[in-house]
């Protein structure tokens, strides 16, 4: 009985998240309340509470998931650890693309909360931080022996994630049609150049 109790919990706690990601799709985060997430996951206004104090805390709760789930694997052939190289830049900005694509609902609902709230501001820029620190050392290959990079460290990487974002945002919401394929090629070339100085071919 209990162990059925646990398993309803869990499914209306999934039922909510992923009713969360369609209203915040279509609507946006801001635009989104509590109520219209319970009726689209088809549960009642009061389970919401069961499961988390606020449409704050869910949105922490999908980020939680997203950091969980690593746009990169390591131990994946394709994987090289080098910036220096164009192979390596294009595979971590088509690894980024699809993982940022897949979860632009939960992103751009980021983007919006911190802009009313400064705890999810603080959110927002660890999560950052948090991904740049995640390839910090793909960045071994610059300096004194290699090229040299266009500002420092975070900074160059911040504004390789700044324009992967930037173009995502652009063909989510309509300003540009891109294919996936189009979208990597070109971050591929702009972000190669910007961090070497080099043409990728």
């Amino acid at each position: 009985m209990a162990a059925r109790r646990s398993e309803r919990s869990a499914e209306t706690e999934q039922a909510l998240k992923a009713a969360a990601r369609r209203l915040f799709a279509e609507r946006g985060y801001l635009n989104t309340k509590i109520t219209d997430i319970t009726a689209a996951a088809d549960r009642a206004a009061g389970s919401f509470y069961n499961h988390f104090a606020s449409k704050e805390e869910l949105l922490q709760a999908l980020l939680k998931d997203l950091a969980d789930e690593s746009d990169i694997s390591a131990a994946d052939p394709a994987h090289i650890a080098d910036f220096t190289d164009p192979a390596s830049v294009r595979f971590h900005i088509a690894s980024y693309w699809a993982f940022a694509r897949k979860n632009w609902p939960v992103l751009r609902a980021v983007q919006q909360a911190a802009l009313v709230n400064d705890d999810f501001a603080r959110i927002a820029t660890r999560f950052a931080t948090e991904q740049r620190d995640e390839v910090a050392d793909h960045l071994d290959g610059f300096g004194p022996a290699g090229p040299r990079l266009p500002g420092s460290d975070d900074a160059s990487l911040s504004m390789m994630f700044a324009s992967a974002t930037g173009l995502l945002q652009a063909v989510e919401e309509g300003g540009l049609t891109l294919t996936d394929e189009q979208a990597v090629d070109a971050l591929t070339r702009f972000i190669y150049r910007g961090l070497t100085g080099r043409d990728p071919d």
